[in-house]
């Protein structure tokens, strides 16, 4: 997903800064981290709190493939009727932001 279209599509958020990270991208709202695109997969940052609500609407949690095992990733698909959704997406980058802001260190 190019630049252009990421921005886009956190619009309803605000500006969002694209930082290259890992052969993919990372997505900072104020600061903080709040999505990586993957594989032209935009994936949404969540934690114990939000979670549930990533997994009741359908979304996937990103798993990482390591040397000898998987390792679930704190990052989240985006539910599909979100993505043509303006409103909606904004609503879930906004909880991707808050789990952020839980998990700032």
């Amino acid at each position: 997903m190019d630049n252009d279209a990421i921005h886009d599509l956190f619009s309803g958020l605000g500006p969002v800064t694209i930082k290259r990270m890992f052969g993919g991208k990372g997505i900072y709202f104020n600061g903080l981290i709040i999505a990586l695109e993957v594989d032209d997969e935009i994936l949404l940052k969540a934690d114990t709190v939000s979670a549930p609500a990533f997994r009741a609407a359908g979304c996937r949690q990103w798993c990482y493939s390591g040397k000898n095992k998987s390792v679930d990733m704190p990052y989240w698909s985006i539910p599909d009727e979100a993505i043509d959704d303006p409103d909606m997406m904004a609503e879930w980058a906004r909880r991707a932001y808050e789990a952020s802001l839980r998990t700032k260190k």
